[in-house]
């Protein structure tokens, strides 16, 4: 009994051991995600967006967020960003997700944050592709400009 505390005390730096090898794992795993599919997805949404004289910029601070910007047609002034993050110290892929924009080119900016892809579970992220991230960002990026115009 009274040698317990040397069990706890292994315990403990194994269990540490642990977080910190599921925070490296996720990290990891997000820097993938991040190149294979959000990277690529952005860059055909770009290339479509295009087609409507809509510029757009990527964004990634690695390990961090990766996001990408959208301006006014024919302008280069930022209308929308669709920003995902990996919160710091994550051991799962419990990402969020940055909406901000502005409803005018004068205008103020707006931004809420919330669950990426609410209804995917964090062990389904990695199998997300880059057509599903796609209709997310369309999906968002037109009810912020619908509300823009319903409000405006």
């Amino acid at each position: 009994m009274a040698d317990d505390w040397k069990g706890k005390l292994i315990s403990y730096f194994e269990e540490s051991r642990i977080i910190q090898t599921s925070i490296m794992e996720t990290l990891d795993n997000f820097n993938h995600f991040c190149e294979f599919v959000v990277e690529p997805a952005f860059e055909a949404l770009s290339e479509e967006l295009l087609q409507f004289k809509i510029k757009t910029k990527l964004m990634r601070v690695k390990g961090r967020s990766i996001a990408i910007r959208i301006n006014f047609a024919g302008s280069r002034i930022d209308n929308f960003y669709y920003i995902i993050s990996l919160p710091k110290k994550s051991f799962e892929l419990k990402l969020s997700l940055k909406i901000k924009g502005r409803r005018d080119k004068k205008g103020p900016y707006q931004e809420k944050v919330e669950p990426f892809m609410n209804d995917v579970e964090y062990s389904d992220i990695l199998n997300l592709d880059r057509n599903d991230l796609i209709q997310d960002a369309i999906e968002h990026y037109r009810d912020f400009n619908f509300e823009a115009i319903a409000r405006g």
